[in-house]
Formats: structure tokens, C-alpha cells, sequence
């Protein structure tokens, strides 16, 4: 995740620059269940609306959140499918919180209600993302259901008045890109706290939908409107939070935005942009599916590493050491084609590996997401490799 405010915020207020602490253990999404009321059409998971065999009992998950708080697991974003469908959602959250956990609620925010939002307060959510991906006729379309635009955005407006941290998550793709604008106008008429643009990643059926990805200019636009929007805020007292996800390469490109407006600043942005590193799956960032499978990170579902049932979370992190985990560890990766040779390696650290693994079949593979061109990653006569269906990643237990 790019916490792209922070340092913006560093351009526009330079402090010394400082290595950032890192955690003893990595964040874990957990997919708490695959049960979803919307069948979403770059849905990783592939979930839907039928009971999933398997899953973690409640007891289970409290032994594994024990060997998490005990590894060092600082944050727990709880996910799905859609979370509020499991009955002890909140037993789990508020135990989570009760543990000193930092504790997230991924949602669709179709769920949310008159009904429960005083529940879902109690729970002490320190954040709720809640999926907003178009206005209403595209969101709905993405969503694959009617209606379910106004009962997310209402969703944002309970939250709001119960005093919930709430942010929108929203994945980039050609289909939404016009709309951009008007989603962040979302954000001030709102008060909403939190923005977190994502970009399309290739598994589930987000890599049924690649041909869908945001072209390389959309892109550049796109992240160009968000660093102009958040830059203005900033000017006008405004500190709303804004990430991005899914494409390292927003850290490099923010240099190139840093270059036209604070050129005096570009050597100390270069330098926190290494000591965040880029990309952390499989180092910072876990992944626990709902039938207890740990894999590097959650777009990482074809890949197992271990099952918590058979051994805790702790050992099986600390112990993996196939090719795909060492890589992940290993500074410089042991990326090729443009990433191999690019000057902001230290910075993206080679990007989203499962986009280059699901066109090209390679973990280490340049990603085909990278929007900067050759210029601009110092690279010479090496052809992009186009973000084109390849091959098919497939997800356990369909």
C-alpha cells in the first residue's frame, strides 16, 4: 500500500528523513469467509452467494489470532466475500480489538443498515473500507446487482453518523476511469476520511476481466488527478487520507509529479520512497483464506504455503522457503526484462508479481502493469511487455 498523502505531505512540510520501523510481523487480510451477496466482476476470490465448506470455526480463529498477536501481527484486515456474513463477525472483531490489534472491515457496504450499524460501532472498527467502483449505473454493473450503489453510499453515510473511520476503495479500470472525478467529489460532499484507488490485478476474475485493465495513459491521468487533488486539499487544510494499491510503480511516478513542483525535494522523496520499499508481499503482507490457507498475499490464492490447521501461522510464515518466498526475501529481487534494469527497483521493489506471473507464466517476469516508460525508468531498448491474457490463474476450491 502507497500512502500517497504522507508524502506529498513531505514536499509541502520536509522534515529529516527517517527509516520507517519495521513490524515484527506482516499485516494479515484475512478472508474470513467466501460467501458474497454480489458476484463483483474483478472479485479475487471468486466468491458467491452459496455456503463454502470448510471455513474456520470461530474457535479456530481465536487460536490462530492468539499465534498472530504472539508473532507480532500488527493489523488484521477482516475480509470475505462479504465479512458481515459470518455470524460471529463481531465476536471476532471485537475480540481482535480487545487483543491490541489494529483492526479493519473490508465490506460492499450492502449489509450495512439501520440494524446494525450500532453493532458495527460497538465493534470498534479503527476502519471500514466499503466498495465503491463507479457511479451508480457502472457500480451497479460492476456489482452485478441493482440497487447496490445506494445501499454502499448509505452505507457511508451510517458509518459517518455512528463516528466510524470510513474510507472508499475503488479498482481502476477503463469502464470507470471517466468517472474518477466525479468519485472524488464523493469524498468532500461526504466528509469521508479515507480514498484507497486500487489498481486491477490479474486473479479471480479480475484476471477473467485484464482486457478491462485502465490503459497505460489512463493510468497516468488518473494518478496525476489524484496527486493534484490531494496536493489541493493539503493547501486548503484538507488531510484526507489517500492510498493506493496494487502497482508499486505509483511510488516512482509520484517522483516525476515531485519533479514539476518541488524539484528541491526530489532527492529526500527518492530517499523515503526506498525506505518504504515498495511492494511487500511475502514479506510485510499475508494472506489467510477462508479455509485457513496462508498464501504471500491475497491475490496470491494459487499458491499455497501451509494451512494453520496443520501448523500455526508463525511457523509456517518463518519457515517458507520455496522459490517463490525466497525471491519475495531477497533484496534485489530477481526480476527481469524492463524491471530488472530499472532505476526505481529500490523503490517499487519489481512491482506486482502475480500480474507478470498470470501473463507471461514467470514469477520474476517485468509486471505488464508498470505504466512509466522506458525514459523514465532509465531503461534502453527493451520492448514493454504487453498486459495481455496468457494464462489463467486458477483459485482452490471453486
Amino acid at each position: 500500500m502507497f500512502r500517497m498523502t504522507r508524502y506529498i505531505q513531505s514536499l509541502m512540510q520536509p522534515t529529516p528523513v527517517r527509516p520507517i520501523p519495521k513490524p515484527k510481523g506482516p499485516v494479515v487480510i484475512w478472508n474470513l469467509i467466501r460467501r458474497c451477496n454480489l458476484t463483483c466482476k474483478h472479485c479475487y476470490s471468486i466468491s458467491a452467494d452459496i455456503d463454502f465448506k470448510g471455513e474456520l470455526s470461530t474457535d479456530e480463529v481465536y487460536t490462530v489470532m492468539d499465534d498472530l498477536k504472539d508473532f507480532g501481527v500488527p493489523v488484521l484486515i477482516l475480509s470475505g466475500g462479504e465479512p458481515l456474513m459470518r455470524p460471529d463477525i463481531f465476536d471476532i472483531s471485537e475480540r481482535a480489538r480487545d487483543m491490541g490489534f489494529y483492526v479493519g472491515l473490508s465490506t460492499n457496504g450492502t449489509l450495512i443498515d439501520e440494524t446494525n450499524i450500532d453493532r458495527i460501532a460497538r465493534a470498534g472498527y479503527d476502519y471500514v473500507g466499503i466498495s465503491i467502483d463507479g457511479l451508480e449505473k457502472t457500480h451497479d454493473d460492476f456489482r452485478q446487482k441493482q440497487g447496490a450503489f445506494a445501499a454502499s453510499m448509505k452505507a457511508v453515510r451510517l458509518c459517518k453518523q455512528a463516528g466510524i473511520k470510513v474510507g472508499l476503495r475503488f479498482t481502476l479500470t477503463q469502464d470507470n476511469f471517466p468517472q474518477l472525478p466525479d468519485i472524488l467529489a464523493l469524498l468532500d460532499e461526504h466528509d469521508i476520511d479515507k480514498f484507497y484507488l486500487s489498481h486491477l490485478n490479474y486473479s479471480g476474475r479480475g484476471g477473467r476481466n485484464r482486457k478491462r485493465d485502465a490503459w497505460y495513459d489512463m493510468t497516468r491521468e488518473a494518478m496525476n488527478l489524484l496527486f493534484d487533488h490531494c496536493h489541493d486539499e493539503l493547501k486548503r487544510g484538507i488531510h484526507r487520507e489517500y492510498v493506493t494499491g496494487n502497482n508499486d510503480a505509483d511510488a516512482p511516478f509520484l517522483l516525476q509529479w515531485a519533479k514539476k513542483h518541488y524539484p528541491n525535494q526530489v532527492p529526500a522523496l527518492a530517499q523515503r520512497l526506498r525506505f518504504w520499499g515498495g511492494n511487500a508481499s511475502g514479506v510485510n503482507i499475508a494472506n489467510i483464506d477462508n479455509l485457513g490457507v496462508v498464501h504471500p498475499d491475497t491475490f496470491w490464492w494459487n499458491y499455497d504455503l501451509g494451512n494453520v490447521r496443520d501448523k500455526p501461522f508463525s511457523r509456517i510464515w518463518s519457515e517458507a522457503s520455496d522459490d517463490l518466498m525466497l525471491g519475495f526475501r531477497q533484496s534485489p529481487r530477481p526480476v527481469k526484462g524492463r524491471c530488472a534494469d530499472c532505476r526505481y527497483l529500490a523503490i517499487c521493489n519489481g512491482n506486482t508479481r502475480v500480474r507478470a506471473y498470470s501473463v507471461s507464466g514467470d514469477f520474476w517476469e517485468e509486471d505488464p502493469g508498470c505504466y512509466l516508460t522506458n525514459d523514465e525508468i532509465g531503461v534502453v531498448d527493451i520492448p514493454r511487455r504487453v498486459a495481455a491474457p496468457a494464462i489463467e490463474i486458477p483459485v482452490n476450491n471453486l
